[in-house]
């Protein structure tokens, strides 16, 4: 009985494209339904998922957060305009004085109080603005991850929907870690204003602010970074509050270095992003100042004209900031939710139901988007259509 000698794929025998040995075939790679591959990510998936993100669901994203900020500044505007038309008077009596004549110290101090409503207003409206936004990042992740298309119209109402949830956890991620460091003001900022008239400097008081602060830095830290999933957990899988900074420090809990060293790095890449943004409407903001600049004392300079070139500078600089400040602060919210399912898909499985929720099945009933995740740990999971 004669036996095949030459090369080729038979059992036993080595294949020359194999390079002499055998191989088994690769395992084919997982499946990409939106902008991240439904395995656990590397740093390179996290920050392609990212741009992408911002890339392919950019009029929802952009256009909820430019909407967001114009609404807050218009508030904001209008509640200074009115406490500006309020106290006209006190205008008078501070700025328009006789040469030599000084403002009643009262007047000051009434004209300064006057704007504490304002200020009050200010930190509302910014906070409102925060928590909307980081309820909008979450909400459009998910729709990025899924490969499904969404509308401004859609982003808007699933952000307000869960606004009030993602708020609370704004606002007790930052009374549990600002917490300390208000009591600790409040301990030795009067000791230090107490002793200003005193000839000796207080020095226990300083020093015991700076090394405090100091020392709970590293704790701020920790806790913010404990915490940084706890927005997507309240809009993805619709928790309250404090459910969802439970779940936050739950999923961040063994990797937290990962996330903290991931998160920074998102930080660092939108700020200098947001740099280059800003930059060219700078620039363009400055050409009608050049003719001014390089007028040397300003002698032949049109004052209509060197107003037009500084609104003109100071238009192109609030556009440039503008899209500047919704790249800095998006990226790094969409880096934070991407790492918030990449957690859940190395802790809970999380992959697995949705490979089965975009793979085609021959009865679409086997697959429900309620479905709930098979979790490797004990944590309650969320559906399918939540990530």
């Amino acid at each position: 009985m004669s036996h095949h000698m030459g090369p080729g794929p038979y059992p036993g025998q080595p294949n020359p494209q194999w390079g002499g040995g055998w191989q088994p075939p690769l395992p084919p790679p997982p499946p990409k339904p939106g902008v991240i591959p439904l395995h656990p990510l590397t740093m390179g998936d996290v920050f392609n998922g990212g741009f992408a993100t911002f890339r392919q669901y950019a009029k929802p994203l952009i256009g909820v957060m430019l909407a967001v900020q114009g609404l807050g500044i218009l508030v904001v505007l209008a509640g200074i305009g009115v406490t500006v038309a309020a106290v006209q008077d006190q205008f008078a009596a501070i700025f328009d004085l006789p040469p030599g004549d000084r403002p009643d110290g009262e007047d000051v101090a009434t004209l300064f109080l006057s704007f504490v409503p304002a200020l009050v207003l200010l930190l509302v409206v910014v906070t409102l603005c925060a928590g909307l936004i980081s309820a909008l990042t979450p909400a459009v992740t998910q729709e990025a991850v899924l490969g499904r298309p969404t509308t401004f119209a859609a982003m808007w109402r699933r952000s307000w929907s869960r606004m009030p949830s993602v708020l609370g956890t704004v606002l007790l991620t930052g009374l549990i870690v600002g917490g300390p460091l208000l009591v600790l003001y409040a301990i030795c900022v009067p000791l230090i204003v107490m002793s200003v008239h005193d000839t000796e400097p207080p020095a226990a008081a300083l020093s015991m602010l700076f090394l405090g602060v100091f020392l709970y830095m590293p704790v701020a830290v920790w806790l913010m970074t404990r915490f940084s999933f706890a927005p997507a957990a309240a809009v993805l899988e619709e928790m309250r509050p404090v459910a969802a900074l439970r779940r936050s420090a739950q999923l961040v809990s063994g990797d937290w270095w990962r996330v903290f060293g991931i998160t920074m790095l998102g930080y660092l890449v939108a700020g200098a992003v947001g740099y280059i943004i800003q930059m060219p409407f700078s620039m363009v903001g400055m050409i009608p100042l050049f003719p001014t600049l390089m007028a040397g004392d300003g002698a032949d300079v049109d004052p209509s004209q060197l107003i037009s070139a500084i609104v003109v500078y100071m238009i192109a600089t609030l556009v440039g900031g503008l899209l500047s400040a919704v790249f800095q602060y998006g990226f790094p919210q969409l880096v934070i939710a991407l790492l918030y399912v990449d957690q859940r898909i190395r802790k809970e499985n999380l992959a697995a139901v949705l490979i089965a929720a975009v793979t085609p099945a021959t009865d679409a009933a086997t697959v429900p988007v309620t479905t709930p995740v098979t979790a490797q740990a004990t944590p309650p999971a969320a559906g399918v259509d939540e990530v």
